[in-house]
């Protein structure tokens, strides 16, 4: 069935990123999914990302999932998946875009991006752009969820809650880093940036 949540939630998630796109409807309709298979947003609810794009802030309006709690986190792997646990009882699953989703409308998109990118889209490519990306965010919005996405189940258990570390001084800038994102270094404790400036193999 096409996207069931209320025009009030829609608008908050357009509202929070700034602007509609298909990018942030995927994250729409996945978080949906998170909702309809997992139940209502909460403390116990934990969203991973494989993306930076614009879907993300869907997923922090309508699951409650932030980086800010440790309940939302980002695995950079360019992919357009998303996996959701609850802590409670460790039931999840990992939704993935399906190609078919997009409506063949790729190709055709890439070229016209490709254009706007060297500055060489006439004001012809640039309303045709807009139309396909128009085209797309509705289609995301009307498609059943599962024509959408590929549902896998997931055998791992979810990410542990965050911790709270202590922090320590590196030795080069003085700041204070939390100790997990530390670097050992000719018998002192440097910064991640304070590190990479000295490592020898980078």
């Amino acid at each position: 069935m096409p996207c069931a949540l209320t025009p009030e939630q829609l608008r908050k998630v357009v509202e929070f990123h700034g602007h509609e796109c298909p990018g942030l409807t995927i994250g729409i309709r996945a978080a949906e999914l998170a909702l309809r298979k997992l139940g209502a947003s909460g403390p116990d609810l934990v969203a991973v990302s494989e993306t930076d794009m614009c879907g993300v802030d869907a997923l922090q309006v309508l699951t409650g999932c932030t980086f800010g709690k440790g309940n939302l986190i980002h695995r950079d792997l360019g992919k357009m998946a998303f996996s959701f646990f609850r802590r409670v009882d460790g039931k999840g699953f990992r939704a993935i875009l399906r190609p078919s989703a997009r409506g063949g409308m790729d190709e055709e998109m890439g070229a016209l991006s490709r254009k706007q990118a060297d500055g060489t889209a006439t004001a012809a490519d640039m309303e045709r752009a807009d139309a396909l990306r128009e085209t797309l965010r509705r289609r995301f919005l009307d498609l059943d969820l599962e024509e959408m996405f590929e549902v896998q189940d997931l055998p791992v258990r979810p990410p542990r809650p965050a911790r709270i570390l202590q922090s320590v001084a590196c030795a080069a800038c003085g700041e204070l880093t939390m100790e997990s994102r530390t670097r050992r270094f000719d018998g002192r404790t440097l910064c991640i940036s304070c590190f990479e400036a000295v490592e020898q193999k980078i």
